[in-house]
């Protein structure tokens, strides 16, 4: 019941606070504002194996409780979200927002215009259901969403987290803590040169880069097991498989594992963002759920088999972002969803 509830709670707040910052950030650097969040993601849970390893589970829980009690603190003092409030028709508390999140002596006309504008054309659109989503206008906008979180999960990202410890156990090594050391070790500093990269090469063309690297990561792991089947090379085999799933973290890291969330927080107009994030959001979990518990079955019928398959899925990933995602750098939120309309 903890662990289900503590899901719970994960789930509700996932497909929020990229949103929120993506609504605060000024444009120029709001993809690498956006992806701090994944970063942090991954310094804590770098941080809870690392003291895990040292207390018991009781304690890790208790000590848990203190970043809690911070977060809940430190939400008194974080502004409101200007687009919320001009959609809610709070104009004086619109400008004030914006004005702090800016800073004194900044000019927010252009930006508070363009904003309020898009607002007033959202107007006759407010009220909008569950299924309003599926109507053709919003096709573009959640189809790339969904479709990015379907394809996140299905590179394997969390049936290889879960399970690296048998992964490296099958590959040869005597034992996974070498192998799942070296994964999280390089997740943070990737995941940071990913957040400086965002603003700079676009989320598109890194996006295709981080698929192409997580392609390469898991056929090489694919092809190890497939040579261990075989018989063939068999004091290479641990070396390949690590190398393999090193390749494909540290891919993962700088892209697929961030930007997904960015250009959901993106691409969505105010009046569906939050039915349209926690859908997204939805479909993600669900995708987790599903990989990660048909991943040991699926390693059990064939190891190389199930890194081919996660390998031509991040193939898919390249040519679905070539054709269907857009680039969202440098744009206001208002001319991305504008976009989608043209």
């Amino acid at each position: 019941m903890t662990y289900t509830g503590f899901e719970l709670t994960i789930y509700l707040e996932m497909n929020k606070v990229p949103i929120f910052i993506a609504e605060i950030a000024p444009q120029d650097l709001r993809g690498s504002l956006t992806t701090v969040s994944q970063l942090m993601i991954c310094f804590g849970s770098s941080t809870a194996y690392i003291v895990g390893a040292i207390v018991s589970w009781r304690a890790l829980v208790l000590l848990g409780v203190f970043p809690c009690i911070l977060l809940f603190l430190g939400l008194f003092f974080i502004p409101e979200s200007p687009r919320w409030l001009a959609n809610d028709g709070k104009q004086k508390e619109f400008r004030e927002a914006l004005q702090q999140l800016r800073g004194k002596g900044i000019d927010i006309s252009v930006e508070a215009s363009d904003i309020q504008e898009n607002v007033d054309n959202l107007e006759n659109h407010s009220n909008v259901g569950f299924w309003d989503i599926f109507e053709k206008k919003y096709y573009r906008p959640i189809g790339v969403g969904v479709g990015l979180m379907v394809f996140q999960q299905l590179s394997g990202c969390n049936g290889i987290g879960f399970y690296a410890s048998q992964i490296f156990i099958s590959a040869g090594f005597s034992s996974g803590d070498i192998g799942t050391i070296l994964m999280g070790t390089i997740q943070v500093p990737i995941t940071m040169v990913g957040v400086i990269l965002m603003d700079r090469c676009g989320r598109r063309s890194l996006l295709m880069v981080s698929a192409t690297g997580t392609f390469l990561g898991t056929f090489i792991a694919g092809l190890a097991f497939y040579l261990k089947e075989q018989g063939l090379f068999l004091d290479r085999i641990p070396s390949l498989v690590l190398i393999g799933i090193l390749v494909y973290m540290g891919f993962f890291s700088i892209g697929m594992g961030a930007i997904p969330w960015v250009i959901m927080s993106e691409i969505f107009p105010l009046n569906i963002k939050g039915i349209g994030g926690s859908l997204v959001t939805l479909v993600n979990w669900s995708g987790s759920w599903v990989v990660s518990y048909a991943f040991i079955f699926f390693l059990n019928w064939s190891s190389s088999g199930t890194f081919f398959i996660f390998s031509v899925a991040s193939g898919v990933t390249v040519l679905f972002v070539n054709k269907f995602v857009p680039e969202t750098k440098g744009r206001t939120l208002e001319e991305i969803q504008n976009s989608f309309n043209s």
